[in-house]
């Protein structure tokens, strides 16, 4: 008898019921082992055993539908598009906002500029940074100065910049080749334009989030209450999240409401 009988064998009888004989059918190591969990108790001793690997099942049905991991490939890859895409979205939105901040701060810097795209003579729909034809500088920490590299793309440049509508943004030609922006400093209701702009555009991206997630869905075709649908909204809220997180830091650092 191996020594797991002998426990089972143990375990299935009361004390009165094993006698001394019985014992003997076993080696000295099992008896022992066997005598021990008899006396235990004066009732009959419950043992606890323990599936061997061979037999173990896995527990992956037991876990819940919204605690498991997506399993499908086609799912998986859906997801890492939009989670590409949502990223993407989030991190346009973060760059737009740092712009407002900035100049809702009233800090000057050739970023404020960013956004300017120039067309240069004889490129039609070719567009190019500013900082591509020119380098801008800071003077006085009031005012961009813009030097351009080659005299005749001076009134690009200055075509580029009325074309942006910047707020607060006058060029103003200095010569053949430089251009100076004097940069008021931002009033309240100035820092709560920018602010009800990024409110816009935060609001821009929460639909644009929305619509992703939408069309990952639809493309799926998932059943109601499945892991899938779960894991898009998970990942549309966490993207959502850091929106409401972003906007509510450019308010705090700009004191606008």
């Amino acid at each position: 008898m191996s020594l797991p009988s002998a426990v089972r064998f143990a375990a299935s009888c009361s004390p009165r019921a094993v006698s001394r004989s019985s014992l003997q059918i076993l080696s000295p190591t099992q008896s022992s082992f066997a005598h021990n969990a008899i006396s235990r108790s004066p009732k009959t001793s419950y043992i606890r055993f323990y599936a061997s690997r061979s037999k173990a099942k896995s527990t992956a049905d037991l876990v819940p539908g919204s605690k498991q991991a997506l399993t499908s490939e086609v799912a998986r890859l859906e997801y890492g598009k939009s989670e590409a895409k949502m990223s993407a979205a989030v991190e346009w939105y973060r760059k737009e906002v740092a712009g407002l901040e900035t100049r809702a701060s009233g800090r000057v810097t050739p970023a404020l500029l960013s956004p300017v795209r120039i067309e240069l003579p004889g490129k039609e729909k070719d567009f190019v940074k500013l900082e591509e034809v020119a380098t801008i500088g800071v003077r006085d920490g009031s005012t961009l100065v813009i030097t351009v590299f080659e005299e005749h793309n001076l009134k690009a440049v200055e075509q580029a910049l009325y074309a942006a509508k910047l707020p607060n943004i006058v060029p103003q030609r200095q010569d053949s080749r430089t251009i100076k922006i004097p940069i008021p400093r931002p009033t309240v209701e100035a820092r709560n334009a920018l602010t009800a702009t990024a409110h816009r555009m935060a609001e821009d991206t929460r639909v644009q989030l929305r619509k992703i997630q939408q069309a990952s869905v639809k493309k799926g075709d998932y059943k109601k209450h499945s892991v899938e649908l779960e894991e898009f909204q998970k990942l549309a809220d966490r993207n959502t999240v850091e929106v409401d997180k972003i906007l509510a830091h450019m308010k705090k650092s700009t004191g606008a409401r």
